[in-house]
């Protein structure tokens, strides 16, 4: 057995944390997004970032690491799933006015293929469906360079 390991690296999250506070979330994932604020720590945990953000909307990247595989070598259906909430949730944050957070109360995801080491760069891509007062719902799909399908998602979110 050949053993590997990896080591990386992510900023503290109070700067992040105060800034959820006082701005609205359009400019605050506008800001992560150019790297004037720290991204969350997830996002260096499992190896994806935000590339693109508009109200309503948000896309992030990523792509198979050995280190995300599961024991058939493909990504590990949590790695969608995350990638996929993490898409939806900005967008559904990508609305709020500064002070007001959201939650997720329950996503429900579609896998339709797996993602091995030929995949490539996979994009999820969130959008917003319906903003109310309290709740909110979105819906993502993640797919490959070609417009492959890869998987797609929908959540209910609470705001705060």
């Amino acid at each position: 057995m050949t053993e590997r390991s990896r080591t990386y690296s992510w900023a503290d999250p109070a700067p992040l944390a105060e800034a959820t506070r006082t701005l609205d979330g359009l400019t605050l994932l506008t800001r992560i997004m150019d790297g004037d604020l720290p991204a969350p720590s997830v996002a260096a945990t499992m190896g994806f970032k935000l590339v693109e953000v508009a109200e309503g909307r948000s896309i992030f990247e990523g792509e198979w690491q050995e280190y995300l595989s599961n024991p058939a070598g493909t990504l590990h259906g949590g790695w969608y799933g995350t990638i996929l909430d993490s898409a939806m949730g900005c967008a559904v944050h990508s609305t709020l006015p500064a002070g007001t957070g959201y939650t997720t109360l329950e996503y429900k995801i579609q896998i339709t293929r797996g993602a091995g080491p030929d995949a490539g760069r996979l994009r999820a891509e969130g959008q917003v469906i319906h903003r109310g007062r309290r709740t909110a719902t979105a819906e993502a799909k993640l797919t490959d360079t070609a417009g492959k399908v890869y998987a797609h998602a929908t959540t209910t979110c609470l705001i705060l």
